[in-house]
């Protein structure tokens, strides 16, 4: 079925057609399993997530604004839905792992730990140019938050963070050789 047919019978729906608002969750649950088909592999699980997400959109269809695309708020909707099923999904998964002194193992292993520290590259951040040393110090040494080193610098937020950008691209050339 098209979008459009399907916002039209949400509008006809939300004029309480109730016929129509049948004919608009059948045809959301038409539009929406091969989505979910190329994101889950049990078709059960399909069905189940799919029965989740027209509940919700039944739940809530009073956000619903008739003058606005159906196909983006039904998607929303469903990505939210998809999320939940995916965390719960891996979620028991990890409960059931057999031998946990492994798990526990793999899980505490940090493939991105570094033995870079603030401390450890000061010299390199101190050679950069500008306000950046300043930056990273005062949110890497000092702990404080971009709106915070904004406010103290008088800089913008963003301005703050697309220097402290710059800064470890620098600083990432430098280390690298």
């Amino acid at each position: 079925m098209v979008t459009q047919d399907i916002e039209s019978l949400m509008q006809a729906a939300i004029g309480g057609d109730e016929r129509a608002y049948a004919a608009a969750l059948s045809a959301t649950a038409a539009m929406l399993r091969p989505y979910l088909s190329r994101r889950i592999n049990s078709a059960s699980a399909v069905e189940d997530v799919l029965q989740e997400i027209l509940i919700s959109i039944h739940k809530a269809r009073h956000t619903y604004d008739g003058m606005r695309p159906y196909k983006p708020w039904a998607f929303a909707i469903a990505k939210f839905r998809l999320a939940d099923y995916l965390r719960s999904h891996y979620g028991d998964h990890l409960v059931r792992a057999g031998d946990l002194d492994e798990a526990e193992f793999i899980f505490s292993q940090d493939v991105t730990e570094s033995t870079l520290t603030y401390e450890s590259i000061k010299e390199e951040i101190n050679q950069l140019s500008g306000k950046q040393p300043t930056i990273l110090h005062l949110l890497h040494s000092e702990g404080h938050t971009a709106k915070e080193v904004a406010q103290k610098m008088n800089m913008t937020e963003t301005a703050v963070k697309v220097a402290a950008h710059r800064a470890y691209k620098v600083l990432r050339k430098k280390l690298a050789q």
